[in-house]
């Protein structure tokens, strides 16, 4: 019985990854039939050529067309039509404004308009959190800071991916990975989620067919709408699973702290977060430190993966300290960049 259940949730998950690498071989191809293209610069943008935009569009087909061909199964539990409905909505809104923005390179300002929209229209689908886990026992009780919560949540994560973003299947195989996590979480005996297991498994499964066409050299990214959409279903994920935030933390904690990051250092200087852009971020880093593309991206997704099963063995209280234990990582990872930073000064200054 064990062995038949995972060979058909092996089965799905291959549906899912050639769904999914099917409809980004196409995407390839629209994207340079509508010229919605990445540019190289030479500076940020160092691949070689224009690379076709709109990868999050393949994902978003695959993916809910395999939750709606699902749907019986995936409506098993307490979820009801109206939370998917609200889920496919958030989606479709990311996919239309990453369209307009990697088309006619959109403001700040108007690329906030549809983060903005997609988590109305999770709230408005009736997505809530009745209470979370209490690290030091028992639970806490919402209420009307659900909303509150929610929008917070799903701002956080896919702005984080969206940061992100800077390199080579950095983004898709760490929130594969996520989605790989969430579901060993809802299948295990404990906290047994059939449909949200299955939910998680066709998304990691998505975003494993897109990475076959994304992994260094990538032959498409993701775009704006992409890298959104995949923090977005990470996020919404984590919250229909029974609001499993220190599991997603962990396993997008650098990512997460490397945001933060960035816009408390862009602020001290005097810069707009979100409107500046540069080569100062984690990922960009250890890149140019001489570990180069791809094991830059191994390393993140070593980062993901250990921390994120750590949290299937974890209780409350270790996932916190688990927690903490990546904020330490990061903060020892920043002092040594720095420390390397003013190496490199002293050694212009003296030359």
């Amino acid at each position: 019985m064990v062995n038949s259940q995972l060979s058909n949730y092996l089965l799905v998950f291959v549906l899912s990854a050639v769904i999914s690498a099917f409809f980004t071989y196409f995407t390839i191809k629209l994207a340079k039939k509508l010229q919605v293209v990445d540019l190289p610069d030479n500076n940020r943008k160092l691949h070689a050529k224009p690379i076709p935009l709109l990868g999050g569009l393949a994902i978003f087909a695959a993916f809910f067309l395999l939750v709606f061909w699902f749907k019986d199964i995936l409506l098993s539990s307490n979820l009801q039509p109206s939370h998917y409905f609200g889920f496919f909505i958030g989606g479709m809104f990311l996919v239309a404004g990453g369209f307009l923005d990697d088309k006619y390179d959109l403001s700040p300002v108007h690329q906030l308009i549809f983060p903005a929209l997609a988590i109305a229209a999770v709230i408005a689908g009736g997505v809530s959190i009745e209470k979370i886990t209490n690290p030091f026992g028992g639970f806490i009780y919402l209420k009307f800071w659900s909303t509150i919560l929610i929008a917070a949540w799903l701002l956080g994560m896919m702005y984080a991916t969206k940061l992100l973003d800077g390199l080579d299947g950095l983004v898709t195989g760490v929130t594969g990975i996520g989605g790989v996590i969430i579901f060993l979480f809802t299948i295990s005996a404990r906290y047994y989620q059939p449909d949200i297991a299955l939910a998680s498994l066709l998304f990691a499964g998505a975003c494993l067919g897109f990475l076959v066409f994304n992994w260094h050299p990538a032959k498409i990214f993701l775009g704006e709408g992409g890298s959104l959409l995949l923090g977005y279903i990470l996020g919404v994920l984590a919250i229909i699973s029974g609001g499993k935030f220190a599991i997603a933390l962990l396993i997008m904690g650098i990512p997460i702290l490397d945001m933060i990051w960035t816009v408390i250092r862009r602020l001290v200087a005097g810069k707009n977060p979100f409107k500046f852009s540069d080569r100062q971020h984690l990922h960009h880093r250890l890149h140019d430190s001489g570990l180069g593309h791809r094991k830059t991206v191994l390393i993140y997704y070593a980062f993901a993966l250990i921390f994120g099963l750590s949290a299937l063995f974890l209780q409350s209280s270790g996932k916190m300290l688990a927690i903490l234990g990546l904020i330490v990582a990061m903060v020892a990872i920043l002092v040594v960049f720095n420390w390397l930073d003013r190496q490199k000064q002293r050694t212009k200054h003296h030359s």
